[in-house]
């Protein structure tokens, strides 16, 4: 039986979290040169953040780095109590796309993880081995029950609304370098099977700098059942205006399962973040809803306070919190794609 046969979906994330796991940057690769170290405060920002309303669990690559995060803890004020660390080795930081998918049964109260394939985003980055074991390890400490399915599939590239709805991207999802020999309504039916869904939603690409091929959180994401923030780019000389404009296109004429129409609320991209000539994928699409907040990336740029004002009117259950991503974002990605959540049944 497949987990939505046995009654598992993938609830949204909002509902509480008993945790949220990250794994804990050390691939010279991703913030090269001084970056990595450079970029560690703004990285234990975020770890503070979370803790402050749930365990944060830590993969780390050995000993001597989980005894640097032990050190640095009381640094930045950090209840070490809050801080679950687990030595597992992984290739690289990102763990909402190599991480463990957690489902729940609420009538069973039962969990259950999805175990994913994971190829780095096409075979960009090689090696990915550790960080394809990942999810079977947590498995494996949690004591639970795992599905593998036997494709690629990130969790960078699916949005959920909690109601059996799933907003994802043609750009990603029927990317050649996911999985070929799947069409359209074969991937749909490994979505409805194993997060439990009964709607895919899609829209075309993802952003400049995006090196995951268009994932959704950085373009598209649900706050509520039937509420979406998209982003848009006003400037039309943006070679992110037409993207997101034919996204936003696309969002208006769809409909949930119960017949209604999308809430749609626009957010303007920060200014361009360019670092070392490259164009990276910053985004405040790219927030991390836990039990403390919404936790918000911030780019030192004027729209700063207006995606924090408008995250602040749809989200009426929790604050919302700007953080500083001015250096993580160096490593193509934000909050989200660095966590994952561990939900409650």
């Amino acid at each position: 039986m497949t987990p939505k046969e046995q009654g598992f979906f993938f609830p949204p994330e909002w509902h509480p979290h008993v945790a949220t796991w990250l794994t804990f940057p050390h691939n010279e690769a991703s913030w090269q040169g001084n970056k990595r170290m450079a970029m560690y405060p703004q990285y234990f920002g975020l770890i503070k953040a979370i803790s402050q309303g749930e365990k944060v669990c830590l993969n780390v690559n050995d000993t001597s780095l989980k005894a640097f995060i032990e050190a640095s803890l009381p640094e930045y004020d950090i209840n070490p109590d809050q801080i679950k660390i687990l030595v597992n080795p992984t290739n690289d930081a990102w763990c909402r796309d190599h991480g463990p998918a957690f489902l729940i049964n609420p009538t069973t109260q039962q969990r259950m993880i999805v175990n994913w394939g994971y190829n780095a985003w096409g075979g960009k980055y090689p090696p990915f081995d550790a960080d394809n074991q990942l999810p079977v390890h947590i498995a494996q400490h949690r004591q639970l029950p795992y599905a593998t399915p036997g494709i690629i599939m990130e969790g960078g590239s699916v949005e959920f609304n909690g109601a059996g709805t799933i907003l994802t991207s043609r750009e990603c999802l029927l990317n050649e370098n996911r999985n070929p020999h799947l069409n359209q309504a074969q991937i749909e039916q490994y979505l409805y099977d194993y997060y439990g869904a009964e709607q895919v939603l899609w829209v075309n690409d993802g952003i400049m700098g995006d090196d995951t091929d268009g994932h959704i959180d950085d373009t598209v994401r649900f706050v509520n059942e039937d509420t979406v923030i998209t982003m848009v780019e006003p400037n039309k000389a943006d070679d992110n205006h037409r993207i997101l404009e034919e996204n936003l296109q696309l969002l208006k004429p769809m409909r949930l399962l119960n017949g209604k129409q999308l809430n749609i609320v626009e957010i303007p991209m920060p200014t361009p973040v360019v670092v070392d000539g490259f164009r990276t994928p910053a985004s405040y699409a790219n927030f991390l809803i836990c039990n403390a907040g919404v936790l918000v990336p911030t780019f030192d740029c004027k729209n700063d306070e207006v995606a924090l004002d408008i995250l602040a009117q749809v989200f009426k259950d929790r604050p919302v919190i700007g953080l500083p991503s001015t250096k993580i974002i160096w490593g193509q990605g934000s909050f989200h794609c660095l966590t994952q959540q561990e939900p409650a049944v």
